[in-house]
């Protein structure tokens, strides 16, 4: 199961979420954050904790903070207690408020960090949660090569010495970029956007057989490469066969399913002379019109079906004309 420690977020997103530190116990920082959903603890401070998502982070604004400071004495110790006893990862308050001693004593004794942050409630709410999201988005390394190809995340997939490399080093060199070779880091975004990335480790480095480990962005600059693409066909590359069947009008689509997202599937036979570069523009491009709404391949059988109707209804009106 996924997680992340106070202290990771701490160290990452610091200037970013305009953090301060309010606890004085350091050892906090090592809580942990199983879940990357937040939570405002509304209902939690009035006493109600049948139904409270504890295990979230829990961000206080500007409404609870006023409620909180409006408590007596003994019903803030109380509340202070009872929230923090359910073992609380992280408090992050916004606006830059400051929450009264009694609070902070029952955090420390609980060894719960608390945090300050300068941002308003709702940007500190929408800059957490997207960095939690992508923390704990799932994630798998797929043994391939993605390209991007006239701004298509082209994802090449094939067995080792296939030529997947190869291609992609011809596709650098017609000016598209290369994202990753040989393992691509891919993550579910959302239920319908798949994201490749690099190894941190290979970076935009490239094994090409006979030659030897390459470096794309030394080599053909920065415009040659990409950080990051949304993988959006799989490319699988096949040696060619004989008895094997390849689609040869395109017009029912082939899908495959990565980390649960389909996308189409397009398998290309690998034979000597033929230009799979020029095969993998024209892919792309064909991608492009599809989104566009446009089917080359369902125009084509749609105008050839008419064609066929209209001479045989020519046909048959000619054999019936005696005259």
């Amino acid at each position: 199961m996924a997680s992340i420690t106070v202290e990771k977020i701490y160290e990452a997103r610091n200037q970013d979420l305009e953090l301060t530190l309010l606890s004085q116990d350091k050892a906090s920082f090592k809580r942990e954050i199983k879940r990357p959903e937040l939570h405002r603890p509304g209902l939690a401070l009035t006493g109600f904790l049948e139904r409270f998502a504890h295990e979230r982070v829990q961000i206080l604004g500007e409404t609870e903070m006023t409620y909180v400071n409006r408590l007596s004495p003994e019903a803030l110790k109380d509340t202070s207690e009872k929230l923090f006893a359910c073992g609380l990862p992280v408090v992050i308050i916004a606006k830059g408020l400051v929450p009264p001693v009694p609070f902070l004593k029952a955090a420390e004794q609980h060894q719960t960090p608390v945090f300050s942050s300068r941002l308003t409630t709702a940007d500190l709410t929408a800059r957490l949660a997207a960095y939690l999201d992508h923390i704990f988005a799932p994630s798998i390394d797929v043994h391939g090569t993605l390209v991007d190809v006239y701004g298509v995340g082209l994802l090449y997939t094939g067995k080792s010495g296939i030529g997947k490399s190869e291609v992609a080093l011809d596709l650098v060199e017609r000016g598209h970029r290369l994202v990753s070779d040989d393992v691509v880091r891919v993550t579910r975004m959302t239920p319908e956007v798949i994201i490749g990335t690099g190894s941190e480790l290979l970076g935009h480095h490239m094994e090409i057989r006979g030659v030897g480990i390459i470096d794309i962005e030394e080599l053909f600059g920065i415009r040659a490469i990409r950080m990051q693409k949304r993988i959006e066909v799989e490319v699988g590359l096949t040696l060619w066969s004989e008895t094997q069947q390849y689609e040869r009008l395109g017009v029912e689509d082939k899908l495959t399913t990565i980390l649960g997202v389909q996308i189409p599937l397009v398998t290309v036979p690998i034979s000597p002379g033929k230009n799979i570069t020029v095969i993998s523009e024209v892919i792309a491009m064909n991608h492009m019109l599809k989104v566009y709404g446009e089917n080359s391949a369902l125009e084509f059988t749609k105008k050839l079906s008419q064609k066929l109707l209209r001479q045989s209804q020519t046909e048959d009106y000619l054999e019936a004309d005696m005259e």
